[in-house]
Protein backbone atom coordinates (compact mmCIF):
# COMPACT_ATOMS: atom_id res chain seq x y z
CA UNK A 1 0.00 0.00 0.00
CA UNK A 2 1.55 2.84 -0.72
CA UNK A 3 1.63 6.57 1.31
CA UNK A 4 2.27 9.73 0.92
CA UNK A 5 4.99 12.60 2.78
CA UNK A 6 3.96 14.75 5.70
CA UNK A 7 2.11 11.63 7.71
CA UNK A 8 2.03 11.67 11.30
CA UNK A 9 2.66 8.26 12.77
CA UNK A 10 0.24 6.75 15.37
CA UNK A 11 -3.55 5.33 15.46
CA UNK A 12 -5.42 8.06 17.76
CA UNK A 13 -8.21 9.30 16.23
CA UNK A 14 -6.24 13.11 16.77
CA UNK A 15 -3.56 11.75 14.20
CA UNK A 16 -6.28 10.09 11.96
CA UNK A 17 -7.76 13.59 11.62
CA UNK A 18 -4.48 15.01 11.28
CA UNK A 19 -3.76 12.82 8.18
CA UNK A 20 -7.03 13.39 6.93
CA UNK A 21 -6.19 16.90 6.63
CA UNK A 22 -2.54 16.98 5.73
CA UNK A 23 -2.23 19.02 8.95
CA UNK A 24 1.45 19.81 8.09
CA UNK A 25 0.58 21.36 4.74
CA UNK A 26 -0.91 24.17 6.92
CA UNK A 27 2.51 26.27 6.69
CA UNK A 28 2.24 26.43 3.16
CA UNK A 29 -0.78 29.19 3.02
CA UNK A 30 -1.11 30.19 7.20
CA UNK A 31 1.86 32.43 6.67
CA UNK A 32 0.44 35.09 3.88
CA UNK A 33 -2.62 34.77 6.08
CA UNK A 34 -0.28 35.95 8.84
CA UNK A 35 1.29 38.43 6.46
CA UNK A 36 -2.02 40.04 5.31
CA UNK A 37 -2.40 40.24 9.70
CA UNK A 38 0.92 42.16 9.78
CA UNK A 39 -0.12 44.33 6.86
CA UNK A 40 -3.42 45.41 8.45
CA UNK A 41 -1.57 46.09 11.96
CA UNK A 42 -0.05 49.16 10.63
CA UNK A 43 -4.11 50.17 10.58
CA UNK A 44 -4.81 48.69 13.13
CA UNK A 45 -3.19 48.00 16.78
CA UNK A 46 -3.00 43.87 16.12
CA UNK A 47 -4.11 41.79 19.88
CA UNK A 48 -3.22 38.09 21.12
CA UNK A 49 -7.24 37.68 20.37
CA UNK A 50 -7.39 38.64 16.73
CA UNK A 51 -4.14 36.62 16.27
CA UNK A 52 -5.14 33.87 17.83
CA UNK A 53 -8.61 34.15 16.27
CA UNK A 54 -6.94 34.36 12.48
CA UNK A 55 -5.19 30.78 13.00
CA UNK A 56 -8.24 29.44 14.43
CA UNK A 57 -9.88 30.69 11.51
CA UNK A 58 -7.55 29.53 9.15
CA UNK A 59 -7.08 26.25 10.46
CA UNK A 60 -10.68 25.73 10.44
CA UNK A 61 -11.64 26.84 7.18
CA UNK A 62 -7.93 24.56 5.52
CA UNK A 63 -9.79 21.52 7.26
CA UNK A 64 -13.19 22.10 5.75
CA UNK A 65 -11.78 22.53 2.28
CA UNK A 66 -9.43 19.04 2.83
CA UNK A 67 -11.40 17.22 4.47
CA UNK A 68 -14.42 17.97 1.43
CA UNK A 69 -11.97 17.22 -0.97
CA UNK A 70 -11.47 13.54 0.67
CA UNK A 71 -15.09 12.98 1.31
CA UNK A 72 -15.62 14.10 -2.84
CA UNK A 73 -12.80 12.18 -4.01
CA UNK A 74 -12.84 9.19 -1.92
CA UNK A 75 -13.88 7.02 -4.94
CA UNK A 76 -10.90 8.47 -6.89
CA UNK A 77 -8.69 8.11 -3.55
CA UNK A 78 -9.13 4.35 -3.46
CA UNK A 79 -8.32 3.89 -7.28
CA UNK A 80 -5.08 6.17 -7.15
CA UNK A 81 -1.91 4.08 -6.03
CA UNK A 82 -0.51 7.40 -4.55
CA UNK A 83 -3.73 8.13 -2.12
CA UNK A 84 -5.25 4.83 -1.72
CA UNK A 85 -3.44 4.88 1.88
CA UNK A 86 -5.82 7.71 2.77
CA UNK A 87 -8.07 7.44 5.33
CA UNK A 88 -11.16 7.22 3.95
CA UNK A 89 -10.71 4.52 1.46
CA UNK A 90 -8.84 2.42 4.36
CA UNK A 91 -11.56 2.47 6.53
CA UNK A 92 -9.41 4.38 9.35
CA UNK A 93 -12.17 7.21 9.32
CA UNK A 94 -15.36 6.43 8.55
CA UNK A 95 -17.42 8.87 6.15
CA UNK A 96 -19.65 9.96 9.04
CA UNK A 97 -16.79 10.65 11.21
CA UNK A 98 -15.39 12.68 7.95
CA UNK A 99 -18.57 14.73 7.70
CA UNK A 100 -19.03 15.39 11.83
CA UNK A 101 -15.12 16.91 11.36
CA UNK A 102 -15.96 18.94 8.31
CA UNK A 103 -19.41 20.13 9.87
CA UNK A 104 -17.87 21.15 13.20
CA UNK A 105 -14.97 22.81 11.12
CA UNK A 106 -17.32 24.79 8.88
CA UNK A 107 -19.15 25.62 12.66
CA UNK A 108 -16.48 27.04 14.29
CA UNK A 109 -14.89 29.58 11.38
CA UNK A 110 -18.53 31.09 11.28
CA UNK A 111 -18.32 31.38 14.98
CA UNK A 112 -14.60 32.66 14.60
CA UNK A 113 -15.25 34.72 11.77
CA UNK A 114 -18.36 36.41 14.00
CA UNK A 115 -16.06 37.30 16.64
CA UNK A 116 -13.72 39.01 14.26
CA UNK A 117 -16.07 41.68 12.53
CA UNK A 118 -19.23 42.18 10.57
CA UNK A 119 -16.92 42.05 7.54
CA UNK A 120 -15.41 38.41 8.00
CA UNK A 121 -18.84 37.04 8.95
CA UNK A 122 -20.48 38.54 6.23
CA UNK A 123 -18.17 37.19 3.10
CA UNK A 124 -16.99 33.36 5.79
CA UNK A 125 -19.96 31.72 4.08
CA UNK A 126 -18.82 32.58 0.46
CA UNK A 127 -15.58 31.64 1.61
CA UNK A 128 -16.74 28.47 2.82
CA UNK A 129 -18.52 27.36 -0.51
CA UNK A 130 -15.86 28.18 -2.76
CA UNK A 131 -12.68 26.41 -0.71
CA UNK A 132 -15.09 23.61 -1.07
CA UNK A 133 -16.04 23.46 -4.70
CA UNK A 134 -12.70 23.46 -5.96
CA UNK A 135 -13.21 19.54 -4.94
CA UNK A 136 -15.00 19.22 -7.95
CA UNK A 137 -12.77 21.86 -10.35
CA UNK A 138 -10.93 18.77 -12.10
CA UNK A 139 -13.55 17.10 -13.65
CA UNK A 140 -13.99 19.78 -15.65
CA UNK A 141 -11.39 22.60 -16.46
CA UNK A 142 -7.46 21.77 -16.86
CA UNK A 143 -7.14 25.27 -14.90
CA UNK A 144 -8.57 23.81 -11.63
CA UNK A 145 -4.81 24.48 -10.33
CA UNK A 146 -5.73 28.38 -9.89
CA UNK A 147 -8.99 27.53 -8.47
CA UNK A 148 -7.05 26.17 -5.60
CA UNK A 149 -4.71 28.55 -5.49
CA UNK A 150 -7.07 31.57 -5.10
CA UNK A 151 -8.71 29.29 -2.30
CA UNK A 152 -5.60 29.21 -0.48
CA UNK A 153 -4.86 33.18 -1.91
CA UNK A 154 -8.03 34.58 -0.17
CA UNK A 155 -5.95 33.94 3.23
CA UNK A 156 -4.20 37.36 2.90
CA UNK A 157 -6.92 39.88 2.40
CA UNK A 158 -8.50 37.52 5.20
CA UNK A 159 -5.76 38.03 7.17
CA UNK A 160 -5.91 42.00 6.27
CA UNK A 161 -10.07 42.01 6.93
CA UNK A 162 -10.02 40.05 10.27
CA UNK A 163 -7.17 43.10 11.14
CA UNK A 164 -8.83 46.26 9.81
CA UNK A 165 -12.77 45.26 9.35
CA UNK A 166 -12.38 47.29 6.05
CA UNK A 167 -11.02 47.27 2.65
CA UNK A 168 -7.39 48.35 1.67
CA UNK A 169 -5.71 51.55 0.75
CA UNK A 170 -5.17 51.47 -2.29
CA UNK A 171 -8.09 49.17 -3.24
CA UNK A 172 -5.87 46.82 -5.89
CA UNK A 173 -3.57 45.77 -2.65
CA UNK A 174 -5.71 42.72 -1.26
CA UNK A 175 -6.22 41.46 -5.32
CA UNK A 176 -2.61 41.48 -5.50
CA UNK A 177 -1.92 40.47 -2.49
CA UNK A 178 -4.21 37.16 -3.44
CA UNK A 179 -2.82 36.84 -6.96
CA UNK A 180 0.68 36.42 -5.11
CA UNK A 181 -0.41 33.19 -3.50
CA UNK A 182 -2.88 32.29 -6.22
CA UNK A 183 0.04 32.26 -8.82
CA UNK A 184 2.48 30.85 -6.23
CA UNK A 185 0.02 27.51 -5.26
CA UNK A 186 -0.46 27.04 -8.85
CA UNK A 187 2.50 26.59 -9.83
CA UNK A 188 3.34 24.00 -7.38
CA UNK A 189 0.17 22.42 -7.98
CA UNK A 190 1.16 21.56 -11.57
CA UNK A 191 3.96 20.00 -9.74
CA UNK A 192 1.63 17.86 -7.68
CA UNK A 193 -0.33 16.63 -10.57
CA UNK A 194 2.95 15.70 -11.96
CA UNK A 195 2.83 11.94 -10.62
CA UNK A 196 -0.95 11.31 -11.39
CA UNK A 197 -0.46 12.03 -15.15
CA UNK A 198 -1.73 8.20 -16.43
CA UNK A 199 -4.23 8.17 -13.78
CA UNK A 200 -6.00 11.54 -14.29
CA UNK A 201 -5.85 10.45 -18.33
CA UNK A 202 -7.22 7.28 -17.13
CA UNK A 203 -10.41 8.43 -14.92
CA UNK A 204 -10.76 11.27 -17.33
CA UNK A 205 -9.93 14.47 -15.15
CA UNK A 206 -8.79 17.12 -16.27
CA UNK A 207 -5.23 19.20 -15.27
CA UNK A 208 -2.38 21.40 -16.95
CA UNK A 209 0.02 17.95 -16.83
CA UNK A 210 -3.40 15.73 -18.44
CA UNK A 211 -3.91 18.83 -21.57
CA UNK A 212 -0.21 19.77 -22.28
CA UNK A 213 2.03 16.86 -20.98
CA UNK A 214 4.49 16.72 -18.34
CA UNK A 215 7.53 20.03 -20.25
CA UNK A 216 5.15 22.21 -21.15
CA UNK A 217 3.31 21.81 -18.13
CA UNK A 218 6.18 22.55 -16.17
CA UNK A 219 6.82 25.58 -18.24
CA UNK A 220 3.43 26.99 -17.05
CA UNK A 221 4.11 26.12 -13.71
CA UNK A 222 7.44 28.78 -14.26
CA UNK A 223 5.28 31.24 -15.57
CA UNK A 224 2.87 31.72 -12.48
CA UNK A 225 5.92 31.27 -10.30
CA UNK A 226 7.20 34.13 -11.96
CA UNK A 227 4.32 36.32 -11.54
CA UNK A 228 3.75 35.23 -8.47
CA UNK A 229 6.89 36.85 -7.54
CA UNK A 230 6.27 39.93 -9.82
CA UNK A 231 2.71 40.40 -7.67
CA UNK A 232 4.52 39.88 -4.04
CA UNK A 233 6.95 43.06 -5.67
CA UNK A 234 3.60 45.19 -6.06
CA UNK A 235 1.96 43.93 -3.21
CA UNK A 236 5.14 44.72 -0.85
CA UNK A 237 5.26 48.53 -2.99
CA UNK A 238 1.35 48.74 -2.33
CA UNK A 239 1.83 48.24 1.60
CA UNK A 240 5.02 50.58 1.97
CA UNK A 241 7.02 47.42 3.16
CA UNK A 242 10.59 47.86 3.11
CA UNK A 243 13.90 46.08 3.18
CA UNK A 244 13.60 43.49 4.90
CA UNK A 245 10.17 42.59 3.21
CA UNK A 246 12.01 42.39 -0.12
CA UNK A 247 14.98 40.25 0.75
CA UNK A 248 11.86 37.38 2.02
CA UNK A 249 10.78 37.69 -1.27
CA UNK A 250 14.44 37.10 -3.15
CA UNK A 251 14.96 34.56 -0.66
CA UNK A 252 12.04 32.96 -2.17
CA UNK A 253 12.79 33.66 -5.40
CA UNK A 254 15.56 31.62 -4.98
CA UNK A 255 14.27 28.28 -3.88
CA UNK A 256 11.29 29.04 -6.39
CA UNK A 257 14.42 28.63 -8.81
CA UNK A 258 15.53 25.65 -6.74
CA UNK A 259 12.75 24.07 -6.96
CA UNK A 260 12.79 24.28 -10.60
CA UNK A 261 16.22 22.71 -11.11
CA UNK A 262 15.08 19.16 -9.39
CA UNK A 263 11.74 18.24 -10.88
CA UNK A 264 12.79 17.60 -15.02
CA UNK A 265 10.10 16.11 -17.20
CA UNK A 266 10.17 11.95 -16.92
CA UNK A 267 11.89 12.76 -13.79
CA UNK A 268 9.98 13.07 -10.79
CA UNK A 269 12.61 11.26 -8.50
CA UNK A 270 12.78 14.81 -6.41
CA UNK A 271 9.39 15.71 -6.39
CA UNK A 272 8.98 15.21 -2.53
CA UNK A 273 11.77 17.79 -1.85
CA UNK A 274 10.82 20.13 -4.63
CA UNK A 275 7.43 19.87 -3.16
CA UNK A 276 7.35 20.02 0.71
CA UNK A 277 10.93 21.57 1.43
CA UNK A 278 10.76 24.69 -1.04
CA UNK A 279 7.35 25.63 -1.05
CA UNK A 280 7.05 25.33 2.81
CA UNK A 281 10.36 27.68 3.34
CA UNK A 282 9.29 29.83 0.86
CA UNK A 283 5.96 31.23 2.60
CA UNK A 284 7.88 31.36 5.73
CA UNK A 285 10.53 33.41 4.45
CA UNK A 286 8.15 36.34 2.57
CA UNK A 287 6.23 36.64 5.83
CA UNK A 288 9.26 36.68 8.31
CA UNK A 289 10.62 39.34 5.88
CA UNK A 290 7.38 41.23 6.61
CA UNK A 291 7.31 41.11 10.07
CA UNK A 292 10.97 42.26 10.24
CA UNK A 293 10.19 45.28 8.50
CA UNK A 294 7.01 45.81 10.80
CA UNK A 295 9.19 45.52 14.27
CA UNK A 296 11.66 47.89 13.04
Amino acid sequence: MSSEGQTLGGGSLLIRYANFVKLPHTVFALPFALLGLVVGSRQTALTWRTLGLVILAFTCARFVALGFNRIADRALDARNPRTRARELPTGRLTLTQAWVAVALAALLFLGTAWALNPLCFALAPIALVFISAYSYAKRFTAWSHLWLGLADGIATPAGYLAMTGRWSEPWWLLPIGALAVTFWVGGFDVFYALPDEAFDRAERLESLVVRLGQARAIQVAKVLHGLALVALLAFGIGAGLGAAYYVGVAVGAGLIVWEHQLVRPGDLSRLNAAFFTANGIVSIVVFLGALVDRLT
